[in-house]
């Protein structure tokens, strides 16, 4: 086994494994050559956590991706004709992109780049940033072997964002937010030939050329990052946000809520699904000091999906019957709070931690990220198959939700207290029979 392969093995959930075996299943057949690329080589070899997958072929992408779909139940989510990618839901929640293979051709800054179908090489040598540019083979006769042309790797190890292009940023002025994104996310600094680039770039004012969608995608994905705040900030210093919005700024910038929106999300689980579910609320936290006109033009300059508007605008409305439930006199036992917690919606859970006055709301919602969560985590694949049933059967999940209740709420018994050793025996010297003790009393 390839060196990289196991590394990637290591890296990756048990989910995400199979999502690659059921990839490499799918272009196998169709007879395309596959590789795994982008964010997801670069996290692997910083030894950061592999959040998404990203697939690329040398083919027809949209059909594999079709076929990935039929054959493990995995949902597209959305496509992109122009580049021939497919964002991808699997069943355990892993996401993931299979795209093309490409180059692209820029007609002028901020232009939507004429693409066409290329070599694993060429796609890579025409990326936004060398760690970007790496990949690694996924196919039977060269599995294993890493792909590197602009020298990522040593770019990682100094943890450097080096551009590729001289004129990366002319080409597409978005790459200015993945730069502020990157050095924040990963801790890496712009390596200087980059630094003068981006000068360059800037005294052209080519940040004016950003398109609004542009914007809005990178949002979202500031959106699911570790430290928002620290992000919007950098681009507040960079003179970058207020073309986002002229309204986040100064006081409206509402970084003492971000920060408590970035604390909240550090106790919840880091996976996928309590991932997506910030975006709503932090969506909610930055539009939550601007009046309605400034939130009206802050959603047309970034194109915002309706999706997203409904994901924030709705979010109190949709929180209060989780809000209700949670704070019933009725809730005795820790197993109640976590049948309610368990399938709620992450972001209405999120907006509750930020924004319920409650006490026993706050309370219970900790408990069961703090408390409940971790018990049940702990019990072992042994315990789970002792329960009765075929999983998936409604037999099965009545006596799984049985099983969680029992373990939750039944009463730890307290190992006995150790008793007391009897006295030592006083020394042989101060040993007296009765006889002594009378005489020694004057008796």
């Amino acid at each position: 086994m390839s060196d990289y392969i196991y590394m990637l093995e290591s890296h990756l959930s048990p989910d995400q494994n199979r999502v690659v075996e059921d990839v490499q299943k799918a272009a196998g057949q169709a007879g395309i050559n596959l590789f795994l690329t982008g964010g997801a080589m670069r996290d692997m070899l910083a030894g950061f956590r592999i959040r998404d997958l990203d697939f690329v072929v040398e083919g027809a992408a949209l059909k594999v991706a079709k076929a990935i779909s039929e054959q493990s139940g995995a949902q597209i989510v959305s496509t992109d004709e122009s580049r021939k990618s497919a964002e991808m839901v699997f069943p355990g929640g892993v996401t993931a992109q299979v795209a093309m293979a490409r180059q692209e051709k820029y007609g002028r800054s901020g232009s939507k780049p004429q693409v066409t179908q290329a070599t694993i090489q060429e796609d890579l040598r025409g990326r936004d940033f060398t760690c970007n540019a790496i990949a690694l083979s996924l196919n039977k006769a060269s599995r294993g072997l890493l792909l590197d042309p602009m020298n990522g790797l040593a770019d990682i190890e100094r943890k450097e964002l080096r551009a590729i292009s001289t004129y990366g940023f002319y080409d597409d002025p978005s790459r200015l937010l993945r730069l502020v994104r990157f050095q924040v996310r990963l801790g890496f600094t712009a390596e200087e030939r980059t630094r003068m680039q981006v000068a360059n770039a800037r005294e052209a004012e080519v940040e004016k050329l950003i398109p609004a969608h542009a914007f809005g995608e990178e949002l979202r994905r500031i959106g699911t990052e570790e430290s928002p705040s620290e992000i919007l900030k950098s681009l507040e210093e960079a003179g970058i946000l207020v073309l986002l919005s002229p309204a986040l700024t100064g006081a409206k910038l509402n970084l003492q809520g971000l920060s408590k929106f970035e604390k909240i999300c550090r106790m919840l689980p880091d996976d996928v699904r309590h991932r997506a579910g910030r975006v709503g609320p932090f969506l909610y936290v930055l539009n939550e000091k601007l009046a309605p006109k400034e939130k009206q033009a802050l959603i047309k300059s970034t194109e915002m999906l309706k999706a997203d508007q409904e994901a924030w605008q709705k979010l109190e409305a949709r929180s209060q019957k989780l809000e209700t439930a949670l704070r019933s006199a009725r809730i005795r036992k820790a197993s109640q709070v976590y049948h309610i917690v368990a399938p709620a919606n992450v972001d209405e859970v999120i907006f509750l931690l930020y924004h319920s006055g409650l006490k026993p709301v706050q309370e219970r919602l900790r408990n069961y990220y703090q408390k409940y969560l971790v018990t049940i985590q702990e019990i072992t694949p042994e315990e789970w198959a002792m329960v009765p049933g075929t999983p998936g059967t409604p037999k099965y999940n009545k006596a799984r939700e049985d099983f969680v209740t029992h373990r939750l709420d039944r009463r730890v018994k307290k190992p006995p207290a150790p008793t007391e050793a009897p006295p030592p025996p006083p020394p042989a010297s101060s040993w007296s029979t009765p006889q002594t003790a009378l005489a020694r009393r004057g008796r």
